[in-house]
């Protein structure tokens, strides 16, 4: 295995390496296909044309897919902490990128704002060196914000306070459900308050980051409003962002492969328990959890997507995969990765001090060490009992053909782990956030 901090310091400024985190970094979530550039985002031709390959033009970049935008509009007009007297920056920056022929991503286009105008103008990779390393730090800002608040906070650790309680609720412990859901709560509600105070305390290191606790209560009702049921289920998440062809996305591989193999676990222990739909549709219990959770978790909003009722067999059987994936696989892919690409902090930084560049030419390197953290904020942002996906060391499960399915189970996760590390051993930076042996039952750290 290589030593992600001593790589990431040697490669963090590597237009490759920058590209190839959006899709299996620590935050693979944001990245999506981009069959027409925004109107407020005005590429041209002649911007990007020296950066992509010869004979092709964008538009014809676009067509064949090869095109991808970041969007960070969710932070548009986000308050700020008030350091000093002056509210810290946080751009809602988009980012566009090129997959050439070679399968290598590298960013072609950044604006570090809505907007487009003068004082918000596109840069690209043949600006000034320094100038472009400014704002692609930016934009490694804005991700990271989304990324711990959104994607991590809000989409694991949250979410799965949401069914944890619903199932302690509404299910007693001899339902199969009950069974079933709850090695995969463990320890959770006890993180959940722990994380409350270290990390949204006053001094927590949430609180700490750019949007304050102001921002983080507004950025969570912003995202909370636009969840979509679908967005939580990996592979209509993946066709939904037109990801599904892009080469050397380890992250959406890997975690097809867990859904698929969850999936067809969930459905075989729910076959014993409900044979036909009548007994979806007349299960009481059930029915009172799911509207729990979509009147507590989701607030009622139908335009979510998410599940009422339940009716079919194959919808329980969707949504109790989503649940387990978001509880183990999800969010290994979003937490495990922290300390290997947070460590070097101008990678990802969760706090910047001055404002974004508005002219081209005018940054130094002066410029950037007084933007980044004090290295006491740098300190306190640095992140850093295992029970395996897979595992249900209870027993609660007494009957034969339960065991025997978990037990086939366990033997698929075995099968992924050999492919997944077959795999990484011809990879110059290997993706283990997904191994199952890495990934824990839970949300539990």
């Amino acid at each position: 295995t290589i030593e992600y901090y001593k790589y990431l310091a040697e490669h963090w400024k590597d237009d490759a390496f920058y590209g190839y985190q959006f899709l299996n970094g620590v935050h693979p979530s944001m990245i999506r296909n981009c069959p027409h550039l925004p109107s407020n985002f005005p590429v041209t031709e002649e911007m990007v044309q020296p950066f992509l390959e010869t004979g092709t033009s964008l538009k014809q970049e676009i067509q064949k897919g090869n095109i991808f935008l970041c969007d960070y509009k969710s932070l548009e007009g986000l308050p700020t902490r008030v350091v000093e007297g002056k509210s810290l920056p946080l751009t809602a920056a988009l980012c566009l990128l090129y997959l050439d022929t070679a399968g290598t991503l590298k960013p072609i286009a950044i604006q570090l704002g809505q907007e487009p105008s003068e004082k918000c103008p596109i840069f690209v990779p043949s600006d000034p060196e320094l100038d472009w390393l400014l704002v692609k730090i930016f934009v490694k800002n804005a991700d990271s914000v989304i990324h711990q608040i959104i994607s991590h906070l809000m989409k694991t650790h949250l979410l799965a306070e949401v069914f944890a309680v619903a199932t302690m609720r509404h299910f007693p412990d001899v339902h199969p459900l009950y069974k079933l859901l709850t090695p995969h709560f463990r320890y959770t509600l006890q993180i959940n308050a722990a994380a409350r105070r270290a990390l949204l305390g006053p001094t927590g290191l949430l609180a700490r980051s750019t949007p304050g606790l102001e921002g983080i209560i507004e950025l969570l009702r912003r995202h909370l409003a636009e969840t979509t049921y679908s967005s939580l289920c990996l592979p209509d998440n993946i066709a939904e962002r037109g990801l599904q062809n892009i080469p050397n996305f380890y992250y959406r591989d890997d975690g097809l492969k867990l859904w698929t193999a969850i999936n067809s676990f969930v459905r075989a222990m729910l076959g014993l328990y409900y044979p036909t739909d009548d007994e979806v549709s007349g299960d009481a219990e059930l029915q009172r959890w799911i509207q729990d959770i979509f009147t507590k978790g989701f607030l009622g909003n139908s335009s979510s997507g998410m599940p009422e009722s339940f009716i079919t067999v194959e919808a329980v059987v969707k949504f109790v995969t989503m649940v387990i994936f978001t509880t183990s696989a999800q969010h290994a892919a979003v937490n495990s990765g922290q300390f290997d690409y947070y460590s070097w902090f101008p990678n990802s930084p969760l706090q910047l001090r001055k404002a974004p560049p508005t002219t081209k030419g005018l940054v130094t390197m002066d410029t950037i060490l007084e933007t980044l953290p004090n290295i006491g904020d740098t300190v306190s942002f640095i992140i850093s009992s295992l029970v395996v996906l897979g595992s249900y060391p209870e027993e609660r499960f007494c009957e034969p053909a339960a065991k025997r399915i978990i037990e086939n189970f366990q033997k698929e996760l075995s099968s992924i782990e050999e492919r997944i590390i077959t795999r990484n051993a011809s990879l110059e930076v290997p993706y283990c956030y997904l191994k199952p042996s890495e990934i824990e039952n839970s949300v539990s750290i």
